[in-house]
């Protein structure tokens, strides 16, 4: 198998970044502040409103997070460093860049 290219890895990424835009907007409701209307919500069904706006919240960090690591990774392919664990410096399996073009370290630095 040919080593994936830069190039193949800048596309995958801003394709990713693209997908976690389209979360965000998807998910936007759900991150909404829980109003208390007592005479039409239940405290049980707020009570569950919230714990989904938590979760919604929780998502849209986690997402964040990774918006983080791949701009990290898009960087590093701009300064030729893709590719490269930044951790010890040895060259990143093809298997592991495959699967997550964003990683930043080899699997031995990663454990």
């Amino acid at each position: 198998m040919a080593r994936m290219t830069e190039e193949e890895a800048r596309k995958a990424l801003e394709a990713r970044l693209e997908e976690l835009d389209r979360l965000d907007a998807l998910s936007a409701g759900g991150r909404q502040p829980v109003t208390l209307q007592q005479d039409a919500v239940g405290r049980l069904s707020r009570m569950d409103a919230m714990q989904q706006q938590a979760m919604a919240q929780a998502e849209e960090r986690r997402r964040g997070a990774e918006r983080t690591r791949i701009r990290r990774a898009l960087d590093r392919i701009g300064e030729g460093e893709w590719g490269w664990c930044v951790t010890c410096g040895e060259e990143i399996a093809e298997g592991r860049l495959r699967g997550d073009p964003g990683v930043a370290t080899c699997v031995r630095c990663a454990g």
